[in-house]
């Protein structure tokens, strides 16, 4: 990989970025496919076009390419970006940063947001068009209340029986989102079936495991695998749910994932008795925080594997609703797994949103308790509003 002396240039000059981004996305498009017509000739556009990509960059440093697509996708799930044979920036990968994941051949979150900053795919845009369908729907009924259920209901509820697809059908609260519902929820493939006719629910993240030949079960989820092998949950016989449904793909990896972030978040500050509502005004953020004196905080939350990508994402919070401190917030197992995470961020953060501070969610809920101890202590305040 191409050492690079300042952190922040433009990535664009780096002729791996684009390559990358088109393997991201052809690895996402596989992974969408149903049946055996993906992985046999013809190959998909985008599929053979990452290949003869990767080819071309492999034969222009003398490196022997690989030479089908079994060989290429063996690549991803066992050779780590940065050992890839093209120009990226120092910070694009970590030294052990895979496409695929090993055990299940399916993509990495990694994988997911390479795709997702660069490509403009509609399969990847998707999760934006339908909370934007959400938003102009629920804006234009007047209800708030409809899209925070909505969200809510994409965060906590991705795995739906027939019995509970009918309960939300008719939730009159969900009234302006109920078409989008109807195609957001899809029948669940046999590949979740385990052999004794049983799905399992993920007990950490609560979207559908996937069955291991060893008699194990498969996270989608990066940060859930990194904590051990998944609990299950809830397990829902073939008999008894129906036709079970869950949220498409885009919508768990960038909705379901990141809102489970949110949420206990949002259960953390209750706990300390703080008031808290949940993406206000219609989503202008994540999390609007009240503490007794009536200092406010807005809250960005994001569940990112990368701090690279995160940085060159991050932007001012929205002024409305008002605020007087403002943060994103990103969960500890990440800077856990990643010591320079923040750092990575900040250097990677344009000049506009230098003044956007990075906490953990422990570090966010440390400085909450500290703030409820000086007002308790009747110490007065010293705190400087970002805007």
């Amino acid at each position: 990989m191409t050492a690079t002396t300042n952190p922040a240039e433009d990535w664009a000059a780096h002729r791996g970025i684009p390559l990358m981004r088109t393997l991201a996305t052809a690895l996402t498009v596989l992974d969408a496919a149903t049946g055996p017509d993906a992985f046999t000739l013809p190959y998909p556009p985008e599929v053979q076009r990452a290949l003869d990509r990767i080819a071309l960059a492999c034969l222009e440093r003398g490196v022997e390419p690989p030479t089908c697509l079994p060989d290429l996708l063996f690549w991803c799930r066992e050779r780590p970006v940065a050992d890839w044979p093209v120009d990226l920036p120092s910070e694009a990968a970590g030294p052990d940063d895979l496409l695929l994941d090993p055990e299940s051949s399916r993509p990495t979150e990694l994988c997911y947001e390479w795709a997702e900053q660069f490509s403009d795919s509609a399969l990847l845009l998707y999760d934006r068009e339908i909370i934007r369908a959400a938003l102009r729907l629920c804006r234009e009924y007047g209800e708030e209340d409809a899209y925070t259920e909505f969200r809510r209901l994409l965060v906590t509820r991705p795995v739906l029986t027939s019995a509970e697809e009918w309960l939300v059908s008719v939730d009159h609260v969900l009234d302006p989102v109920k078409e989008l519902l109807n195609r957001i929820y899809r029948p669940v493939p046999d590949s979740y079936l385990r052999e004794d006719h049983h799905y399992a629910v993920c007990g950490r993240c609560l979207t559908l495991l996937t069955p291991l030949h060893d008699g194990g079960w498969w996270c989608e989820r990066d940060r859930c695998r990194r904590q051990g092998r998944p609990p299950v949950g809830r397990r829902i016989l073939k008999e008894e749910a129906g036709e079970l449904l869950q949220l498409a793909r885009p919508l768990r990896q960038f909705v379901t994932g990141p809102g489970r972030a949110e949420v206990e978040l949002e259960a953390r500050l209750t706990a300390l008795g703080l008031r808290v509502r949940m993406w206000p005004a219609y989503d202008a953020y994540d999390v609007h925080v009240t503490f007794p004196d009536g200092w406010v905080w807005a809250v960005d939350v994001k569940d990112w594997a990368h701090p690279a990508f995160l940085g060159r994402a991050a932007r001012p919070v929205p002024q409305e609703p008002p605020y007087d401190e403002a943060f994103w917030v990103v969960p500890q197992d990440r800077v856990d797994d990643r010591p320079s995470y923040i750092t990575t961020y900040e250097r990677n953060r344009p000049a506009a949103a230098r003044h956007v501070p990075l906490l953990t969610d422990n570090g966010l809920i440390t400085r909450a308790m500290n703030r409820l101890s000086r007002h308790a202590n009747g110490t007065p305040e010293k705190e400087n509003p970002v805007a």
